[in-house]
């Protein structure tokens, strides 16, 4: 599976959006602390438009979601609204709900949030969208009640598909395998380990594999590392591991490439290409996947204005424009699909930047 082809096409322009995210993100970062002791939000490069919207994501200075904010930035310039980034630099489960009161505060338009626990962010997620706010969950999904729509990167289903298949192939179809996988309450990370486990559980297939423990790095490259080098120390026997998180798949290659294990234990699962290419040339990983996060922060901006607009409501069958990504619909429970995730390897990693 390939992106469009205007994906390539765009991809400096998107690194280019990324750099202005991080420089956006590093600003918001240098007075998180300030901001979450005094209830005043810092914010991000605004477009001059009348309307605002904030995105928030689980946790700043996370290489990944720094693709996404530039997606979301370049898309919320175009529609001419305000856009800003706040957001905690730990992913614990309520460490957005100040930032959320503060945007609340300020009479923001449309709060984009990828949820680090789906109902921790509840309430103030109800009291953003009394006050008139329009809500759009992405990445990692907010209880169904507190949001309009929910932006996903891809079929839930057919991330885990892939994952387990690369595993599968990497390994032969038989062994011990682990996931690492980033916080234990992340809806999107769970909803696939979910569907991991069932294909082990059920799909004759991998009736040769199984899943001997999960432990969580926390979006955190330091944890990550750690937990990927206790998770060999623990399972002497383990034939890879299996790491639905950009943060985590990037550190446990870091750990393999210089450790007895490279070549030895396989690796797959949700990868930037820009941070797993020398692992793919050295060896130490044979395929991962991903989708293009910019595109899942633009669609989700693009959602969001139609939502103010009143385009769309977040009811199934809701349609709306994503700028040059074309139409969107709105599914069941209010889910907007970005698109189909592709599947990175030598032949093809250096096709893609981001």
């Amino acid at each position: 599976m390939e992106f469009p082809t205007y994906t390539r096409g765009r991809a400096l322009r998107r690194a280019a959006a990324a750099v202005a995210a991080l420089a956006t993100v590093t600003l918001v970062a240098s007075g998180c602390a300030l901001t979450a002791a005094s209830d005043d939000a810092s914010s991000g490069s605004g477009s001059g438009g009348t309307e605002s919207i904030a995105f928030v994501p689980k946790q700043l200075n996370n290489p990944y979601t720094d693709v996404v904010l530039g997606g979301g930035e370049s898309a919320s310039k175009a529609i001419g609204y305000d856009y800003s980034v706040v957001g905690p630099l730990e992913a614990s489960a309520s460490s957005q709900v100040t930032f959320l009161n503060t945007l609340t505060q300020q009479g923001t338009n449309v709060i984009v949030i990828a949820a680090n626990d789906p109902d921790a962010v509840g309430p103030a997620l109800k009291e953003a969208r009394d006050g008139g706010a329009k809500i759009v969950a992405f990445d990692s999904d907010t209880n169904p009640d507190y949001r309009d729509v929910f932006v996903s990167q891809v079929e839930a289903k057919d991330v885990a598909l892939i994952q387990i298949r690369q595993m599968s192939e990497q390994i032969g179809g038989q062994g011990d395998i682990a996931i690492l996988s980033a916080t234990a309450n992340a809806t999107n990370q769970n909803e696939w380990i979910k569907y991991i486990q069932e294909e082990v559980d059920t799909n004759p297939d991998y009736a040769g594999i199984t899943i001997v423990s999960t432990v969580y790095g926390d979006d955190d490259d330091a944890k990550s590392f750690q937990e990927a080098q206790g998770l060999l120390q623990a399972n002497p026997d383990l034939k890879g591991i299996i790491s639905p998180t950009t943060v985590g798949i990037a550190a446990t290659a870091r750990y393999l490439s210089t450790s007895e294990y490279k070549g030895k234990v396989a690796l797959t699962g949700l990868g930037l290409p820009n941070e797993m290419r020398e692992f793919v040339k050295d060896g130490t990983v044979t395929a991962f996947a991903l989708w293009d996060p910019a595109q899942l922060g633009e669609v989700a901006a693009y959602a969001g204005q139609a939502l103010v607009d009143g385009t769309i409501t977040g009811e199934e069958g809701d349609t709306f424009t994503a700028g040059d990504l074309g139409e969107r619909t709105v599914g069941a429970d209010g889910i907007v699909i970005v698109g189909p995730p592709t599947e990175f390897d030598a032949d093809n990693i250096d096709d893609y930047d981001f």
